[in-house]
This record gives C-alpha cells, structure tokens and sequence, in this order.
C-alpha cells in the first residue's frame, strides 16, 4: 500500500474481449499511483479472454479475476464488478475491455476527489479515433456542483458525462446505491449521473485520460444503430427534468425535445430503418407514457424533405451515405 493514497478499485467487465484486454490491463499495470486493486469480471467469455486474465492475476496479487457462473447483460456484469470491490475503497474506476487510460489516469482524477470531498463524479476528456470528447464545460472548471451540472447537460446539451471509462466514482456513493446503474439500457451510466448527482458535486480533469477503441461490436455502436442516445435525452428530461429545472424550464425543454425528437423519427422514416428500430422507439417512448405522435413524425419527414430541396448538394450527401458511398 502507497502511504497517503487512497485506495481505488479498478474494475473491468469482459466478454469476449480477447482482442483488446491485453492492452487493457497493461494500461492499468502502468499507472503512476500505487495503491489500486483491480478485479476483472468475467462474463462466460467463449474467447480468450478469460486465460488472458488469468495469467495476468497469477503474476500480480493486486489482480482478481471473478467468474459469473452464467451469461448476464452488459449492465449487470458492470453492476457485479461494482459489488465486489473492497470495503476499504475510496475511489472506483472502471476501465472497459477494449478500452484503454493513460498512465497518469488514477493520479489525476484522484487528487479532484481529494481536494474537493464533495464530488461524487470525476470526468475527463477522453480520444476517440481523432476526436476528443466529452468538452463540454469550461476549461477552468474542476468542479461544479452536480445541480448546475446536470443543468448544463439539459439546457445547454453539454457533452461532460462521458462513460464509465472516462469517468472516476467514490466508492461510498456505488455502496450506499446498490445495483449502481439502476436500469439494464446502455446509457444506465448517463442516468447513474443525473441520478446521484442530486446529492454530490461533479469534478473535472481536462486532459485527456483515456482511449475509447472504435470497433463494430462495441455497445455504442449498438446504441447509434437503435438511435439509443436520442431517446436519452428524453428519457432523462422526462425522469429527472423537475429536479433540476424550473416548471417553466421542464415544460418549455419537454415540448422542445419531444418535437425535435419526432423530427428526428421523421428523417430516420426517410432513411428506411428496419422493423427492430422501430419497435425500440415504439416500446421506449410507450413506457414514458409518451407515444409516437405519427402524424408529427410525417411532418418531420415532409420538412426533411424541404430542407432537402432547398439544398439538392446536402441531399446527395445524405443518399450517399444511406448507399453507404462516401463518409459518414
């Protein structure tokens, strides 16, 4: 144990992550902060992955390697990971499988915990591909408190939350909110944010501390598929919007949002998506007690259309990429 240092649990949730787990835990071995454990969960891996973890526990006592005895969703392997770290943690930092952190990672965003107790949630810039993302607050703000934060998120559509591989929790906030994403859809850790920043501050580090890998089975590539992340924006006014905002504020942003989302389903009419998207928006929308309004989701296509004459060359570009030419 490092004296002085707090001690943080390093999580990561596999399945079938062979391919990229090896880059995984060696960005973890490199930290420049000593006092970590790391727990790598297993998911019935069919792969590699489970070897390759194996090996790596067997060469460094820090490392334990849990096995689930059968399959789970993604959203639940990351909520068993989270039920195991030590009860001596102060900080909890999950490190997707084919993602990587850069070796001053834990250091950084440990130190805005520590400086300021009152956070809850530490976020930092995260590379993926050529773009950096997640730079949606002002480049002198460490912390904000979690209201305004949320806030940002809602009003001003600030990209700050990021995902888990970007993000550092305190340990006391996952153990007191047991399962930690609280629902199994892929932007649970979006939600986990708006959810508990109602009672913690958020911190920030803006510097880039982690690599998302871009590749065709990652989740988010899922979500884009689905539209996930639209109706997130939905579903977080429509769930946590009174908390944050003003009755004016709620009602103006819901009206704004549900008309901007219908707009939306009315471009994605015109781009043929297939049965399975539809029914995810169907069904999603139906649980908030908002269905589709198909007579606003016409409308959108009709002024898609518009737009489109107005301007014939960002219609070409839009056809090539639904032929799949060009750049998306």
């Amino acid at each position: 144990m490092a004296q002085g240092q707090p001690l943080v649990s390093v999580l990561t949730p596999v399945y079938n992550g062979g391919d990229y787990l090896i880059e995984c835990i060696e960005s973890v071995l490199h930290q420049d902060y000593d006092n970590w454990e790391y727990i790598i969960v297993n998911n019935c891996s069919t792969d590699s992955s489970l070897e390759i973890a194996s090996c790596y526990a067997e060469k460094d006592h820090r490392i334990r390697v849990v096995s689930n005895s059968s399959f789970v969703d993604v959203i639940t392997n990351h909520n068993i990971a989270f039920g195991c770290i030590s009860s001596k943690s102060e900080y909890c930092k999950v490190v997707s499988a084919d993602d990587s952190i850069t070796p001053d990672c834990l250091t950084k965003m440990v130190n805005v915990g520590r400086v300021h107790p009152t956070v809850g949630i530490v976020g930092s810039y995260q590379q993926r591909g050529e773009e950096v993302k997640w730079k949606g607050l002002h480049s002198e703000t460490v912390m904000i408190s979690g209201r305004e934060a949320c806030r940002l998120s809602i009003l001003e559509n600030a990209q700050i939350f990021g995902n888990p591989t970007s993000a550092l929790y305190r340990s006391d906030m996952i153990r007191k909110n047991m399962p930690f994403f609280f629902h199994t859809l892929p932007y649970a850790d979006i939600s986990a944010c708006f959810k508990y920043l109602r009672d913690w501050d958020f911190g920030f580090v803006h510097e880039v501390l982690s690599k998302e890998r871009i590749h065709t089975q990652q989740v988010s590539t899922k979500v884009r598929e689905l539209g996930m992340e639209n109706f997130a924006c939905i579903d977080h006014i429509l769930r946590y919007g009174t908390y944050y905002l003003t009755e004016e504020e709620y009602e103006k942003v819901k009206i704004e949002m549900l008309d901007s989302y219908h707009r939306w389903l009315g471009g994605c009419l015109l781009k043929m998506k297939g049965a399975k998207f539809w029914t995810y928006q169907r069904n999603a929308l139906k649980e908030c007690g908002y269905p589709i309004r198909w007579h606003k989701v016409l409308s959108g296509a009709l002024n898609e259309i518009w737009d489109e004459i107005q301007n014939p060359k960002i219609a070409l570009i839009k056809v090539l990429r639904v032929l799949g030419i060009g750049e998306r």
